[in-house]
């Protein structure tokens, strides 16, 4: 039997509506990559903006010591990230993530015991404490919030089988890039102080990661 006007219509309508659900939409993937990116022009406009570099910074950047807080920061980073956006796709392998991320402190505890080698005991307190302890405390994590904040609106797009462990993942990826910044401007170089301080702001950021995923992340 064939088809009235009003039904011709009602058949033109259903076909463009299945092309619209049809239209090719951005891959997690993509998301992901555009929320890191925004993640670190965000904390990196903040960071020029409020403090910018060392006044040293070229001179600095020629000591292992100071190369080696970019080396741990942007390690941890790298496997966060990677890992963080693996648990976001059910079946994904996790491939080497795991590995470089536990590669970031790894490199970290070998610093440090190379410093106590180097160093004489007398100074350890010295090394430790440092110049800027509050205020790394302060700047890391307040660079971290809109990084996270933009992390997590992408793992939403996903679907994490453990909300908070991916929270916890987004909060260190967040809190490295936040220290990866903050390494160029900091004046204290030694491990110690990078292990103490540095660890306490990204430990921070990862368990507000860890409450802020097991609340936005849940499906």
């Amino acid at each position: 039997m064939p088809l009235g006007r009003s039904g011709a219509l009602k058949t033109d309508n259903l076909i463009e509506l299945l092309a619209k659900d049809n239209a090719p939409q951005w891959s997690f993937r993509m998301l992901f990559s555009v929320a890191l990116i925004c993640s670190v022009a965000a904390a990196g406009v903040l960071f020029f903006a409020m403090i910018g570099v060392r006044h040293d910074f070229l001179i600095a950047a020629e000591t292992m010591r100071f190369l080696m807080k970019f080396v741990v920061t942007l390690t941890l980073a790298a496997g966060a990230l990677g890992l963080a956006q693996a648990m976001a796709r059910p079946g994904a392998e996790f491939g080497a993530w795991p590995w470089l991320l536990a590669a970031a402190p790894a490199l970290l505890i070998i610093a440090v015991a190379i410093e106590l080698l180097v160093v004489p005991p007398e100074a350890w307190t010295a090394r430790l404490v440092g110049q800027s302890a509050s205020f790394c405390l302060k700047v890391i994590p307040f660079l971290s919030l809109v990084p996270l904040a933009l992390l997590l609106l992408a793992l939403r797009r996903g679907a994490p089988s453990n909300p908070g462990r991916a929270g916890t993942l987004a909060g260190l990826a967040s809190g490295a890039i936040a220290a990866a910044f903050y390494a160029a401007h900091c004046p204290d170089d030694s491990p110690l102080f990078v292990a103490a301080w540095y660890g306490i702001a990204v430990t921070i950021m990862a368990g507000v990661g860890y409450l802020a995923g097991r609340r936005l992340l849940r499906w």
